[in-house]
């Protein structure tokens, strides 16, 4: 029989974890902490103002610091949005090291702040850092104080893994998972569809492109992550046959997923995972994209293709081929290999083996 677990789980402070979510890293925190809560632990999640309250979550407030005319004018004058992150995640921490601390079993950090990583010799309980980014300057420094090497990481994929191997030569691979029983088979159509959030890095103006070659109407969905690249570069290609649809809760994006033929994915940077390709299988939507970081560890050619970067025109001649893959075997895919879990189940077994 498992044992109920006191589990303080540590999320990103700058964007509540709660539908429509922000971003891959804020669904995943809500997923892991609603299937631990399922499986009988006891999570306590440190995040952001507005968070689902349901997550039994500890807020972790970032107040907006008052400065003086002379430090203002200081040439060392750091982002104070950056200055009031760092001192709310070290008020947690700081906590986490004295009695507070001893409350949990395990400290499992999703944050990707560096302050948890640098602190976490202080925490009486073993702390696991989940690496959900290529390396940073802040996080690698972070790893290099602790002289005695006592934090444990996993990875959200092989290729991130990697990327960290110099410094980090351990870290388990544990995938992320999607609720399959959430993320339900829908019956496809003949629109493309491209969600996300709406950033340079994340391509959408390639998927566009590709669709325009294509010939296929195509529709774009999620958070407007950087205004000013969507007004820009985005608002202008947009008509009758490209349309944004804006962002929806999980519920319309099932729909809107499960109705396409093609989820386009154009990552402009090495994907540590993606967990819109793990969504759209689990929709039983065939996945086509550029062959960027993790994204391959998660398809096979069963269920989608993947074209070199930025070849554009590959990916538009790879449209109906993909359209053509069985929906049943993206959906087995996801349920084999990306579920929500079998995810729980490997960090289940990586906690007991931390505080063994």
């Amino acid at each position: 029989m498992k044992r109920r677990l006191r589990i303080a789980l540590i999320a990103s402070a700058r964007h509540p974890i709660r539908e429509p979510f922000a971003g891959g890293l804020e669904a995943h925190t809500w997923s892991l902490a609603s299937s631990l809560v399922g499986c009988g632990h006891d999570v306590t999640l440190f995040a952001a103002p507005g968070s689902d309250p349901a997550l039994g979550v500890h807020e972790i407030r970032i107040p907006k610091p008052a400065f003086s005319a002379a430090a203002r004018s200081d040439v060392s004058m750091t982002d104070p949005q950056a200055l009031a992150e760092h001192h709310a995640y070290l008020r947690l921490m700081v906590a986490l090291s004295r009695e507070e601390g001893r409350s949990f079993d395990l400290v499992h950090n999703n944050s990707l702040h560096y302050l948890p990583v640098a602190m976490a010799p202080a925490v009486h309980a073993p702390v696991l850092t989940t690496l959900h980014t290529p390396p940073t300057p802040w996080l690698e420094s972070a790893i290099q104080t602790d002289a005695t090497c006592s934090g444990r990481f996993s990875a959200v994929s092989a290729h991130t893994a990697r990327a960290w191997r110099p410094l980090v030569p351990g870290a388990q691979v544990i995938h992320n998972g999607i609720d399959t029983s959430r993320w339900r088979p829908g019956p496809g159509g003949g629109d493309l569809v491209w969600f996300g959030r709406i950033v340079a890095e994340k391509g959408p103006q390639l998927a566009i492109e590709a669709a325009r070659r294509a010939g296929r109407s195509l529709l774009l969905a999620g958070p407007l992550s950087d205004p000013h690249f969507f007004r820009e570069s985005i608002v202008p290609l947009l008509d009758g046959d490209i349309r944004y649809v804006g962002h929806l809760g999980r519920e319309a994006l099932v729909r809107l997923v499960g109705g396409a033929a093609v989820v386009l994915v154009t990552p402009c940077w090495d994907e540590p995972y993606g967990l819109v390709v793990a969504e759209a299988l689990s929709c039983g939507t065939p996945v086509c994209g550029f062959d960027r970081g993790a994204l391959h560890e998660i398809l096979s050619p069963e269920c989608g293709l993947l074209v070199p970067f930025p070849d554009v025109d590959a990916l538009a001649e790879a449209v109906d081929v993909t359209a053509a893959l069985s929906r049943r075997a993206c959906r087995q895919r996801a349920e084999r290999f990306c579920s929500l879990g079998l995810m729980t189940e490997r960090y289940e077994r990586l906690y007991e083996e931390l505080i063994a």
